[in-house]
């Protein structure tokens, strides 16, 4: 190898090795600020509206509620990647590099600026490339130390130099790795603890929710529970990072096609007769069998009665929410007006909303997917016409509307897993469906494409909310066998085995699951 290929190789390392450190040493300037400016979540925020749809489709099928995560190492191997270019460019044109690696680093900050970040914002991205720029000139100094074999009078210090090069180099790599994934933790823990440390003090509400009865959950091993814990609520949404909203001086707008708009704060919000109901939420990205669904306890306001004081006028048909975060989605107006518990939502599972969630206020909405109603940190909504607005997903292939559609899926056996008939040579199946607004009738199972036999259900907590069911199977031989499920809504609407992708209108067909009985 000629010195000159070996000092390029080198020069890429040092690339590499910059550009992470960069990365970490920004990741752990913006966590000891608490500003959520770190360059791998300002680049990730302004790269999401610029993905295409299928890509977007394809990360949460693959990497579910953990699709932010995957985007950041994305952003941060690829920022390595460049990071390789710059050094092998700077193998050769140290400065050019120089300049390359300061304008890549400085980017986020040019980006966080233009939306309207403060300067505090850009302290992450500065700092950052001020570590990196000086961990690449201190690399690409010792790799300009003669290797072994060059035609030079004193090759002594040579290698102690390509040595320190390589250790420096390792050692500066994992701590700029470790470095994100610290910052990364800090990050998810300071949102997991934002829920249970904000100030809102909750109203007891006018009218609570209905006590949950004792046969709506039923007693299997390995059942999702009927109600969702706040901490394994699924999360999917726009927001890298989720938007921090003080309480005290949040407000909600409400407008457009309307005889009286008018704004609301917390405070009145707050004053207000709030109402608690069950409400199961799902995600329109939800595969079949998928764990985009759960079901909490909610307290907020009816929409319905937020819009009665606005008066929508003749023609109106949709109302565009809008989040703090620019997200917006549009639902039908007659949704939000008829008797179903839309909810200005305020409280979760009896405690303020989770940041995640979208504190301090977000929707709730019974029988739509959450991409057309769900919106989380809301501060917007605006009556208006689908004929005149589109929201963000259906610019993006989704449908208007987006009612659920009925839905079940298999918990008991796992997946693959090996099973010893109970006493009376039995094989229990469970699982849970859903028909939002319009109530689970029936569920019905079949092994091995027999015969459908109806399941047992468990009791109907209200129709918002999803269903437990349990079937047991005597006569099973020895072997693997495959186990389906459909479930049929209170209006007779029968589960469709039709396979379909989720776009434009989630995923269809029956979820199917392989055990061995032993």
């Amino acid at each position: 190898m000629t010195e000159s290929i070996r000092r390029t190789r080198l020069s890429v390392i040092a690339g590499i090795v910059a550009t992470l450190i960069y990365f970490g040493a920004a990741e752990l300037i913006a966590r000891s600020l608490d500003v959520a400016s770190a360059p791998a979540l300002v680049i990730g925020q302004a790269l999401i509206p610029l993905m295409p749809t299928v890509l977007i489709k394809s990360a949460i099928a693959v990497f579910g509620t953990h699709d932010k995560l995957a985007l950041v190492i994305t952003i941060v191997a690829g920022g390595a990647g460049l990071g390789a270019i710059i050094g092998w460019i700077g193998a050769q044109r140290r400065g050019l590099a120089l300049v390359l690696l300061i304008g890549f680093g400085l980017l986020p900050a040019v980006v966080g600026l233009s939306s309207g970040a403060g300067l505090v914002a850009t302290l992450p991205s500065l700092g950052g490339i001020a570590v990196g720029a000086a961990v690449f000139l201190v690399l690409l100094h010792l790799a300009d130390a003669p290797g072994p074999g060059t035609d030079t009078q004193d090759q002594s210090p040579a290698q102690p130099g390509r040595r320190a090069f390589f250790g420096l180099a390792a050692g500066l790599s994992v701590v700029g790795i470790a470095a994100v994934a610290a910052g990364q933790s800090a990050a998810t823990l300071a949102r997991s603890a934002a829920g249970t440390v904000t100030k809102l003090v909750l109203p007891r509400p006018a009218a609570s929710a209905p006590e949950i009865p004792t046969g709506a959950e039923l007693d299997v091993p390995g059942l999702t529970p009927l109600v969702t814990e706040t901490s394994d609520f699924y999360r999917i949404d726009t927001a890298l990072f989720p938007p921090s909203i003080d309480a005290g001086t949040w407000m909600l707008r409400v407008h457009g096609m309307v005889e009286h708009e008018f704004t609301i704060t917390m405070a009145e919000l707050l004053d207000l007769p709030l109402q608690e109901h069950y409400v199961s939420l799902a995600c329109v990205s939800n595969e079949v069998g998928g764990d985009l669904v759960g079901n909490a306890k909610w307290l907020g306001y009816p929409i319905r009665d937020l819009l009665a004081r606005a008066k929508p006028l003749s023609g109106a048909d949709m109302v565009l929410s809008g989040s703090d975060d620019g997200f917006t989605a549009s639902t039908p107006l007659e949704v939000l007006t008829d008797d179903r518990a839309a909810l200005l939502a305020v409280a979760m599972n009896g405690h303020a909303l989770p940041r995640d969630h979208g504190y301090p206020a977000r929707l709730v909405v019974p029988g739509l997917y959450g991409y057309v109603s769900a919106t989380k940190w809301v501060t917007d909504i605006e009556v208006t016409k689908f004929a005149d607005k589109e929201a963000y997903w259906t610019t993006r292939g989704w449908s208007t509307h987006g009612p659920v559609l009925v839905a079940s899926r298999i918990d008991v056996p796992r997946p693959g897993a090996t099973v010893s008939p109970k006493s009376g040579d039995r094989v229990v199946t469970a699982g849970m469906a859903w028909a939002q607004h319009t109530g689970i009738e029936k569920v019905q199972v079949r092994i091995d494409n027999g015969d459908w036999a109806e399941a047992e259900l468990s009791e109907e907590l209200t129709a918002d909310t999803w269903r437990q069911w349990r079937c047991e199977h005597t006569g099973l031989s020895t072997g693997t066998h495959t186990v389906s499920v459909r479930a049929i809504d209170q209006e007779g609407n029968v589960q469709t085995s039709e396979r379909r992708p989720a776009i434009p209108g989630a995923a269809t067909g029956l979820h199917e699951r392989q055990f061995t009985v032993e």
